[in-house]
């Protein structure tokens, strides 16, 4: 298979090289197939059967406590109260329950040991020896089924819900769904029980507590019934002790007397100015008077007697004198009336002050009487309030008692917390295995993996790169392997004129002991060798996969500024004399991801600038930017060469053809300095000049 001059992969060579190897791709699929397909039809079958149960609070209301009923609220539970009912339908209790009401233990699928000791695997019987797995055989029945039920039964609580869905599987469909909707029933029923449980012990310890607060109560209740008798602190009408009843009394008749006295003394003070006035009709209480109404009758008429007699006799006649005589001796006798009834309001005014003095006496002295007991009735309040604590808190265990006792009466009225919304039905298609999807998978990955093995095959046996010119290999310490080596021309590169296997094999092995180090020096082994166009090369097939930076310090090789993106950019010679910045010298292949950092000026020996802190620093400040550093060194002296060992642990020697006896001397040699990994690329030389290879470079056209 060859690759392209671009150096991407060819896809039409990829596809002929897959046809020409069909049958290593076809045949292991079609095996993998019928295999997977055998296995699929032998393996028995399992069904899975879910029903769906939701926890919610479902209390009666008629049963349900009266705090409870103010917040029905409070009885749905929360999350992780789904989580608790969860574990509860999942416990040993629950599955022990349902495997006794379907009899689980007497069928051979739930007995692990059904077929005697040939059932129980080799890799069970290893786990039993090291403690890890449970002897089957010393387990009973009922413990055996209770672990194939255990690992066939799943729970779970669907997202954003209470809902709770049990799954179970078995080769039988109908024992799937009867065995989950048993677990679903069972758990629903002990539920209930628990609940007539807990209402059972809640009404024995409140009968319990109740006969100890009856005590209590009688005995505070008689406390206060002895100290309100020892003090004399008995009981009126309205809850009141009689001295306050007294008390409020006297008070309530004090201030009737004062208004009945201000009442007498007004009546009085208002008809005796009426009299002064000779207004005697005026005044409503003389009004009233029966005598003195008869009198104003008698006036009256005599009045109308006086008119008449006008019409008919003069002023002097003695009828007129007599009837006005009788007139005025009438007006007599009413005034005389209204000064009785003056005196008669002034004797009720005396009279009333009078009662109203014992009135206040009286008052005064239950004043006293009261304030004496204002410590007993604190007591007596204290006490007053302990009974009717102990009062409040047996009436409370007694209402309590009644509810719990009517729960326990009515029994199967109960209700629990969670009901089942979707019980489960026999399945019609198994669970395990999913045939057509599992023979599909399985065939389609084999499909897929031949295929990768077989493009893998093809490219590691023609080469990433395309076909080689020279195979290279790191020298050993034999001579007669560096000269095996050294294996002679193959087609070279169509644009460099230089062969590239040899630096392809260079470059898997860096990346293959990456572990080694991460730094090449490219140097030359021989006159001839062109070392641009080996680090080029090498740097370039690095940067397929990696990060990779190209630093030339070969002064009079060709220029490498041929290929950059910027041909003018500063080299590190310039950052070092501060002429640049570090960022400016870095530029880009125009050929591959590759980075390029040019010498610079170089001048002179090079020994001071590999010398220097700076440089040392720059290196640093490159080697650890990028996954590999590959160096242009070139023909470097002797005291150049141990100082860049200790910048670039690992080295490639470039040799030119008929230089493979001085081969094993340079190895050794640069083995010596302190190059931990020394690879050796032979048959590469310079291209003549003048030739279209030898311009390549100048033309800015390299491959």
């Amino acid at each position: 298979m060859m690759a392209r001059g671009d150096g991407d992969i060819d896809l039409g060579q990829v596809g002929r090289a897959l046809w020409r190897r069909r049958l290593w791709i076809i045949l292991p699929t079609l095996i993998v197939g019928a295999l997977t397909f055998l296995a699929v039809n032998i393996i028995t079958p399992r069904y899975k059967s879910e029903a769906r149960v939701l926890f919610e609070g479902r209390e009666n209301v008629f049963l349900r406590p009266d705090a409870e009923k103010a917040n029905p609220e409070t009885a749905v539970g929360d999350l992780e109260a789904v989580t608790n009912q969860l574990q509860l339908l999942l416990s040993r209790n629950v599955a022990i329950d349902v495997i006794r009401k379907l009899r689980l233990a007497e069928r051979p699928e739930f007995d692990s040991v059904a077929g005697g000791a040939g059932a129980v695997s080799s890799l069970k019987y290893m786990l039993m020896a090291f403690g890890m797995a449970r002897d089957p055989f010393r387990l009973s029945p009922e413990e055996r089924a209770l672990d194939t039920f255990s690992e066939r039964l799943t729970a779970y609580a669907a997202d954003k819900s209470r809902v709770i869905v049990a799954e179970f599987q078995s080769p039988d469909p109908e024992l799937a769904a009867q065995v989950v909707n048993a677990v679903a029933e069972t758990y629903i029923e002990r539920q209930r029980l628990a609940k007539q449980d807990q209402s059972k012990g809640a009404s024995q310890w409140l009968s319990g507590e109740i006969e100890k607060m009856r005590g209590k109560v009688t005995e505070a209740e008689s406390r206060v019934e002895t100290f309100r008798a020892k003090n004399n602190l008995l009981v009126g009408t309205n809850n009141t002790t009689l001295s306050n009843q007294q008390l409020g009394e006297l008070n309530s008749q004090l201030s009737a007397m004062r208004a009945q006295k201000a009442d007498a003394e007004t009546r009085a003070r208002t008809v005796r100015e009426f009299l002064r006035k000779g207004e005697t009709a005026e005044a409503s209480d003389v009004v009233n008077s029966e005598s003195i109404r008869r009198l104003s009758e008698q006036r009256a008429s005599l009045q109308v007697q006086l008119a008449e007699q006008f019409s008919t006799l003069l002023d002097g006649h003695p009828r007129i004198k007599e009837l006005r005589a009788q007139i005025a001796d009438v007006n007599g006798q009413i005034r005389a009336e209204g000064e009785k009834l003056v005196r008669t309001f002034e004797n009720d005014a005396k009279l009333t002050s009078a009662r109203l003095d014992a009135l206040s006496a009286n008052l005064n002295t239950a004043k006293q009487q009261a304030g004496t007991t204002n410590e007993q009735d604190v007591q007596m309040r204290a006490l007053e309030r302990e009974a009717k604590a102990q009062r409040d808190l047996l009436e409370s265990y007694l209402a309590k008692y009644r509810e719990a006792t009517a729960r326990e009466t009515i029994g199967n009225a109960t209700t629990a917390d969670a009901r089942i919304i979707s019980r489960a039905i026999a399945a019609n298609v198994p669970y395990f295995p999913k045939k057509l999807p599992t023979v599909l998978i399985a065939t389609l990955a084999t499909l897929m993996l031949a295929s990768g093995f077989v493009m893998s095959g093809e490219i590691l046996r023609a080469g990433v790169f395309g076909q080689g010119a020279v195979a290279s290999e790191r020298p050993s310490a034999a001579a007669a392997q560096v000269r095996q080596a050294a294996v002679v021309a193959e087609p070279v590169h169509p644009a460099l004129g230089v062969p590239v296997k040899a630096i392809a094999e260079v470059a898997r092995h860096i990346v293959e002991t990456a572990d080694m180090g991460r730094r090449v020096a490219v140097f030359s082994a021989g006159s001839g060798a062109m070392t641009s166009l080996a680090a080029l090369t090498l740097a370039r097939a690095l940067s397929r996969e990696s990060r990779v930076v190209l630093v030339d310090l070969a002064p009079g090789n060709l220029n490498l500024s041929a290929i950059s993106s910027d041909p003018r950019a500063p080299g590190i010679t310039d950052v070092m004399s501060g002429t640049s910045a570090f960022g400016d010298i870095i530029t880009r292949d125009k050929l591959s991801r590759l980075h390029l950092v040019a010498g610079g000026v170089i001048s002179g020996d090079m020994l001071p600038l590999l010398m220097s802190r700076q440089f040392g620093d720059a290196i640093e400040a490159l080697a650890r930017s990028y996954d590999f550093f590959v160096i242009d060194a070139g023909t470097a002296p002797e005291t150049m060469i141990s100082r860049i060992a200790r910048i670039a642990p690992r080295a490639m020697l470039v040799a030119p053809p008929g230089s493979e006896a001085g081969l094993q001397v340079a190895y050794e040699h640069f083995m010596g300095v302190g190059f931990t990994d020394v690879a050796v690329a032979t048959g590469i030389t310079s291209p003549p000049p003048n030739t279209p290879q030898a311009t390549a470079l100048d033309r800015r056209a390299v491959a």
